[in-house]
């Protein structure tokens, strides 16, 4: 997973506007969006030019909507971030440092999950002239310059000191370590099949929850006092929105995930509390057989829908820590949440299981 591109679906563009949900995260949009020009602009101290294309353009106003809702949807946990990080009290000063921090980690899970998965996705203007393969590793290259630059610029600006620096790189390599443990260990497949609690607590809390607390390294790492404390209770909070984004990650991957037999918590659920049928069928295709469409929806429903509400349990818990806090996202929205944040190729299998259950997404 790699904080993929969400609230695709025109209900849950929908969702974010009714509630005025898009207008609040307005200024950390396009903080967030200078934030990543920022870091792009850097490529051109990192590598040559005949490596790399024009940047993309990105949202520079408020009222840039048609550009925000692209933006929005790719970025919207960064911004999401960077919208808590200032409801935390965190200085305004060391605000962009946190923004493009978080572009860069983004930026370098991206990379590397494009290797374990075989994909090709971007977040920097380099031209594609060379595989998909090698262009990820060119990727990682880049950002771990980049990642670096950034905080050399934080400490040129007296944003933050010099000292706890290389204490936040390796921190976040550390993390990044123990999330890369995790899936290196799936590479030629898994044997066993863990119950849904051992599951979520062994692959959903690391391959999600760990994923999202990236963000908190440097925070961590800096701030004190009230505001450190503030942080500190904030991240496992952060790291539980993540999880039931991983969740839902799974139902939408169900048929990815079977056929290179990593973790997905819906093959749990049915192994450990699915109907005879359910089983018997997911025998079948662990054995080899091809998935038809429409099983997640059809057969597995009730399995699904029960780790959909796993999804939802774990949303309501962050979003209510995080409003004692002083948060304003409202928690009342955790439910429709938790229906919005997938990517344009869940959101019918989402909308199926949840009006199946008689839910809205309102």
């Amino acid at each position: 997973m790699t904080l993929s591109p969400v609230f695709r679906s025109p209900e849950a563009v929908r969702l974010l506007e009714e509630h005025g949900i898009w207008q609040r995260l307005n200024p950390a949009i396009v903080a967030q969006a200078q934030a990543v020009q920022t870091v792009r602009a850097d490529l051109a101290a990192v590598i040559g030019e005949e490596f790399r294309r024009p940047v993309d353009p990105v949202p520079a106003e408020p009222d840039a909507a048609e550009g925000n809702l692209d933006f929005l949807q790719e970025f919207f946990f960064l911004i999401l971030f960077r919208a808590l990080f200032e409801s935390l009290g965190i200085a305004p000063r060391r605000l962009p440092f946190y923004a493009e921090m978080n572009f860069c980690i983004k930026g370098t899970i991206t990379a590397a999950d494009n290797i374990f998965d075989d994909q090709d996705k971007s977040l920097l203007p380099l031209k594609r002239n060379v595989g998909p393969r090698c262009g990820s590793i060119l990727q990682l290259m880049c950002f771990e310059r980049l990642i670096r630059r950034a905080c050399d610029r934080a400490v040129s600006a007296g944003a933050i000191e010099a000292e706890p620096v290389d204490t936040i790189l390796r921190g976040l390599i550390d993390r990044m370590a123990r999330i890369g443990q995790l899936e290196g260990s799936e590479e030629g497949g898994v044997k066993d099949i863990p119950p849904p609690p051992e599951m979520i607590e062994r692959v959903h809390a690391v391959r999600g929850g760990a994923l999202f607390s990236l963000a908190f390294v440097a925070p961590r790492a800096i701030e004190t006092g009230e505001v450190g404390e503030r942080v500190r209770r904030a991240e496992p909070a952060i790291a539980r929105l993540g999880t039931a984004f991983q969740i839902v990650d799974d139902l939408t991957d169900f048929e990815f995930d079977l056929r290179r037999r990593s973790h997905n918590l819906l093959v749990s659920q049915i192994t450990h509390h699915g109907t005879p049928i359910e089983r018997e069928k997911l025998r079948a295709l662990w054995s080899g057989q091809p998935a038809e469409d429409g099983l997640v929806e059809g057969l597995f429903r009730p399995s699904a829908q029960a780790a959909l509400e796993m999804a939802r349990a774990e949303a309501r818990a962050s979003l209510a820590a995080l409003e004692e806090l002083g948060f304003w996202f409202p928690s009342a929205l955790a439910d429709p949440v938790v229906h919005a944040i997938v990517g344009h190729d869940g959101t019918a299998r989402i909308k199926t299981l949840v009006s199946s259950a008689g839910r809205g997404t309102k």
